[in-house]
C-alpha cells in the first residue's frame, strides 16, 4: 500500500517523501527528470546500497551516472559511489552465493513493490540479456549481480531506469547526511536519515 508520507523543502526544492513496499522513497523532481531512491535493509559485505530510480519526463535527452551520486557526510566530507565494475568484480571474487542471492532478492522485492515506478530499460532488461549469454551457474550469479548495478544511462525522453547504487562503508549505516546528485543540469538533494529504514538490516 503506498501513502504519501512527507513533503519539505531542501535546497529550493521539494522532496517528496512516500512509503512502497515497506521501503522510505524520496523523490526530486527539476527540468523534467524526476531521481527517487531508497535504501535497501541489507548491507553486502563493506557495501550499503541504494536502490535508485530515474524516469526522464523531460522532452531532452539526459545521461545519468553512478559516479554523479555523492553522499556529503555530516562531517562535510564526500563519499563517492563505488564503480559498477568495482563492485561486481568484487562480488565476484569474495561474496558467497547467498551474497548474491540476497542481493538479488532484496533488489527485487524493492523494485517490484515499487508502484510510482516503471522501468523501460533498467534491471529486468539487462538481466534478461545477462542471463540469456550465460551458462554456469556461478556466472549466472556474477551476471545477476552486475545486472543490479546502475550503469551510466542516456535518457531519452519518456525512458526510465534503475539501478543499485555501492558505498563502501565498512559495514556500517550510512547515517545521516546529503545525497547529492548532478544531472539534468541541476543539483539534486536529498536528506539521508538512517530513520529512513522501517526494517532491520541483515548482516552478511
Amino acid at each position: 500500500m503506498l501513502a504519501a508520507a512527507l513533503i519539505y523543502n531542501l535546497a529550493g526544492a521539494q522532496v517528496i517523501e512516500f512509503e512502497s513496499g515497506g521501503l522510505r522513497y524520496q523523490a526530486l523532481t527539476r527540468n523534467g527528470l524526476t531521481i527517487m531512491f531508497a535504501e535497501l535493509p541489507a548491507q553486502i559485505r563493506e557495501y550499503s546500497v541504494l536502490q535508485v530510480a530515474v524516469t526522464n519526463g523531460s522532452r531532452n535527452t539526459y545521461t545519468i551516472r553512478p559516479e554523479d551520486f555523492i553522499l556529503v557526510q555530516a562531517d562535510g566530507s564526500e563519499l563517492p559511489a563505488v564503480p559498477a565494475r568495482t563492485v561486481v568484480d568484487n562480488l565476484i571474487e569474495r561474496a558467497s552465493r547467498n551474497d548474491v542471492i540476497r542481493l538479488v532478492t532484496v533488489y527485487e522485492n524493492t523494485l517490484y513493490g515499487n508502484t510510482r515506478y516503471k522501468a523501460t530499460n533498467g534491471y529486468e532488461v539487462r538481466r534478461q540479456h545477462a542471463l540469456a549469454e550465460v551458462q554456469s551457474t556461478k556466472i549466472k550469479a556474477a551476471a545477476a549481480a552486475s545486472a543490479i548495478a546502475l550503469v551510466q544511462t542516456k535518457l531519452a525522453p519518456g525512458e526510465a531506469t534503475d539501478g543499485a547504487i555501492f558505498y563502501a562503508t565498512h559495514g556500517r549505516p550510512l547515517g545521516p547526511g546529503i545525497l547529492r546528485v548532478r544531472a539534468a543540469g541541476a543539483v539534486f538533494e536529498f536528506p539521508v536519515l538512517t530513520s529512513t529504514i522501517h526494517q532491520s538490516r541483515s548482516q552478511p
